[in-house]
């Protein structure tokens, strides 16, 4: 359910509906606006019942159902797009974010290379994996702890923000020591106990969609880590599995606007990961700001082909550098648009 407070309903009115609401056995998440207070309502119990309740308590505008299976990550709960603030950055806001850097922190010399050339360039963050998934045991499985210290010093260089993937819930609490933005692999989309964790570590999280989930499937998960206390969740499209072989995933490019209209969310595009080529990541990132992303997140790597992971879909510094001047006059116009849609809104 939602609940939609009167403008400038009183503090008491406020708690009184939300006390009323748990004596029927449901749960309370609020979005406290400038004028209104908003109240979601989940769990089990006797919807007619509360409703009924709830519409005549003091200080209640409207009441109503929710009809999407997400709740609290569905524009029902919240018309405007949410705003995430990753290390001084608004991600869903007026800025087109890029994230960048190498698919594994491999040793000093490549984080520290990577991390300047990507700033000189114009990314806002630095992505990079302590520890990464392997479809093989014995492929390269990340410098851990090493890698998470990298970052860091990496991140004081240069003052990007860092973005990396957290594998299980055991390494929520270490990972969040070093991290600005979690990353939520593809392969751990639906790690529930991983998702848990993340509700409570005190950082946004960057879920990316599984290889072959559902938008439907990819929303239930966001909800898992909002409804355990944390909306600060950013949603990546990164390329699902079909029966193509041309590329290493297919790129949903729909996914992008069915996003925008589901979810109050902000969404990213990988295209590294969407095609395996890095001949196709220029034109797939001008396709993702086209179609209304809030930023991409590429990988890129000083020495590709020396590169122990994903070394052929990963950008050269001197490419990501033409790939971001050629994407300058698309962001541009994203910036107008957005303005428009904004003003539109209002």
């Amino acid at each position: 359910m939602i609940i939609s407070m009167r403008p400038h309903a009183t503090r008491e009115e406020i708690d009184h509906v939300c006390e009323r609401i748990r004596e029927f056995g449901y749960k309370v998440h609020s979005i406290e606006g400038e004028e209104r207070v908003v109240i979601g309502v989940v769990g089990v119990g006797d919807v007619t019942a509360c409703l009924e309740s709830i519409e005549s308590a003091p200080g209640v505008e409207s009441a109503m159902r929710i009809s999407a299976p997400y709740k609290f990550v569905s524009r029902e709960f919240k018309k405007d797009d949410s705003v995430i603030k990753v290390n001084g950055l608004d991600i869903g806001g007026e800025e087109f974010v890029v994230m960048a850097g190498p698919c594994s922190v491999e040793s000093e010399r490549q984080i520290m290379e990577t991390a300047e050339g990507v700033a000189a360039a114009g990314a806002q963050m630095l992505r990079g994996g302590a520890f990464k998934p392997r479809t093989s045991p014995y492929d390269f499985q990340g410098l851990e702890l090493e890698g998470l210290k990298l970052l860091r010093k990496a991140k004081e260089a240069t003052g990007l923000g860092i973005i990396t993937e957290v594998m299980s819930d055991r390494d929520v609490e270490l990972v969040a020591e070093y991290a600005d933005c979690m990353q939520v692999g593809a392969r751990n989309m639906q790690n529930f106990a991983l998702l848990k964790s993340l509700g409570a570590c005190g950082r946004p999280v960057l879920l990316k969609r599984g290889l072959s989930s559902t938008i439907k499937e990819l929303l239930m998960s966001a909800e898992y880590i909002v409804a355990h206390g944390n909306p600060s969740v950013i949603l990546c499209e990164r390329g699902i599995r079909t029966f193509e072989t041309a590329t290493r995933n297919t790129c949903d490019i729909a996914a992008v606007p069915v996003l925008n209209e589901l979810t109050h969310l902000p969404v990213v595009l990988d295209p590294s990961h969407a095609t395996g080529k890095r001949s196709l990541v220029p034109a797939l990132s001008r396709a993702g700001v086209a179609v209304g992303a809030d930023g991409l997140i590429v990988e890129v790597h000083p020495c590709p082909e020396k590169a122990v992971s994903d070394g052929a879909q990963s950008l050269t510094l001197e490419g990501f550098r033409r790939m971001m001047s050629d994407l300058e006059a698309y962001i541009r116009l994203w910036k107008q648009t957005r303005a428009a849609l904004t003003a539109t809104a209002v």
